[in-house]
């Protein structure tokens, strides 16, 4: 029987619990999309990241909230520098509505409101009836995207960031290649290496964005959680000692080491950025590269070897019959604890998870939203290898893994992800052992744990 797992782990306040209604009465909306007499003659500030999805999508859909809510009128302002533009109001006591911006690195805006609690608990909105009244809203988000664990400062089990859009990360390859050769890809590392001696003539098994490591971390923690479990991912999260240097992890990073010591990279891999590596790839110099979903339209304009079409597998596991996980991107929605109308904020949240929202997202964007429906309701705006690549969530025995390192005291002067993944290039090259780079990590973690209890 096919079994679907999921396992949202969001540290830094990216993780949401359960809590509350929004009915139709507290929103002014009649179930229908249809705005009631509470939601005339008001205005809606909304502040919005100008990313890789263009302002078209934002203003349509204002447009039709505004069509569908009488008497609103939506103001937006929507830059590349958003987060800039806002800091300074927010300070002041003048923030707006609703925020669109996913911002969580060590100085980011978003975070920093997550550490001084100046973010609205929106923990109603998704045990609200979704927009078209046909159940609750928290039950049509993909699963795991709602769960949460420890969230600091919060530790509360509440919603504070909601989910936008969803992207898959795992390994990439080209289906033409794999069907007209009749391989299969890998389910397990045996599986794996076992793949690359067969195509070792022809190809090398794996690449990855050399100068760019922190791309890894799209096989590193899903191979740990696989093999470990979810338990061992939170510890390393949360900076734990002995969370990097046990013998599962170990395991995971000497299969990885095994790549290059074994012949399976792609030679001068480790020099390359990420557009090479992934042009080396798409013209048939090696089989897989770690990347996500948005690859197909990142290379659009690259060569590639005849017939490529992109397709996307799980990371291998230990044993065929383990969880395997897909490293999940999810940007999110926020709304301000200081916003000055916050419930209509909530209503134009809600309003974003509606079916007319999810297929304008994708008509704009060629992407799709963090709701259970969001790829079918976008097929006709995917290209057939995207709408397949998306499927990977569906797969027998997967589980949505999101990553997120529990947030830095502002003494800590510390990169995470550097620490974790920049001693990948000295392993592969053969400078340096897994223990070393186990090692390297620990110490690294030491010094975070000391930092964060001098700053309390």
């Amino acid at each position: 029987m096919k079994k679907r797992i999921v396992a949202g782990l969001l540290i830094l306040c990216m993780g949401f619990g359960l809590l509350g209604g929004c009915s139709k009465e507290d929103t002014g909306s009649n179930g229908d999309g249809n705005a009631g007499s509470q939601a005339t003659d008001q205005e809606l500030n909304i502040a919005i990241f100008q990313g890789g999805y263009g302002e078209e999508y934002w203003e349509k859909v204002v447009k039709l909230f505004e069509e569908s809510h009488e008497g609103v009128t939506v103001n937006m302002e929507i830059s590349p520098t958003i987060a800039d533009i806002i800091r300074p109001r927010i300070v002041a006591g003048n923030a707006p509505d609703f925020i669109a911006l996913n911002d969580t690195q060590e100085d980011g805006l978003i975070l920093s409101l997550i550490k001084d609690r100046g973010l609205l608990d929106i923990t109603d909105v998704f045990d609200g009836e979704n927009y078209a009244g046909t159940g609750i809203l928290r039950d049509d988000i993909k699963e795991g995207l709602l769960e949460s664990t420890k969230c600091e400062p919060y530790a509360d089990g509440k919603i504070y960031l909601a989910p936008f859009n969803t992207g898959p990360q795992g390994l990439i390859y080209n289906k033409t290649y794999v069907s007209d050769n009749g391989l299969e890809t890998a389910a397990t590392w045996d599986d794996f290496f076992a793949l690359g001696d067969q195509i070792k003539d022809d190809r090398a098994l794996f690449t990855y964005q050399g100068i760019y490591p922190g791309y890894m971390e799209e096989m590193l923690w899903p191979a740990i959680a696989s093999s470990a479990g979810m338990e061992a991912i939170e510890k390393i999260c949360r900076y734990e000692e002995g969370s990097f240097d046990n013998p599962e992890v170990l395991e995971v990073l000497r299969n990885i080491e095994k790549i290059s010591s074994g012949g399976y990279l792609l030679e001068g891999t480790v020099g390359m950025d990420h557009t090479e590596s992934q042009s080396e790839m798409m013209l048939g110099k090696s089989a897989f590269i770690t990347n996500g979903v948005w690859m197909e339209n990142e290379m659009a304009d690259a060569p590639r070897e005849e017939g490529f079409e992109f397709a996307m597998a799980t990371m291998p596991t230990n044993d065929e019959n383990d969880v395997r996980y897909i490293l999940d991107s999810c940007e999110q929605f926020s709304i301000p604890a200081d916003a000055k109308n916050p419930e209509l904020a909530k209503e134009f949240l809600r309003f974003l998870y509606s079916d007319e929202s999810v297929k304008a997202f994708a008509e704009a964007s060629g992407a799709v939203f963090a709701t259970k429906t969001g790829r079918e309701i976008s097929k006709d705006y995917l290209s057939e290898s995207t709408y397949n690549m998306y499927g990977v969530y569906d797969e027998e025995n997967t589980a949505s893994l999101i990553m997120n390192f529990e947030a830095l005291p502002d003494n800590c002067k510390l990169n995470v992800s550097d620490e974790v993944f920049n001693p990948l290039t000295s392993v592969m090259n053969g400078e340096m052992t897994v223990e070393e780079w186990a090692e390297s990590v620990e110490s690294a973690f030491a010094q975070i744990r000391a930092d964060i209890e001098a700053a309390e």
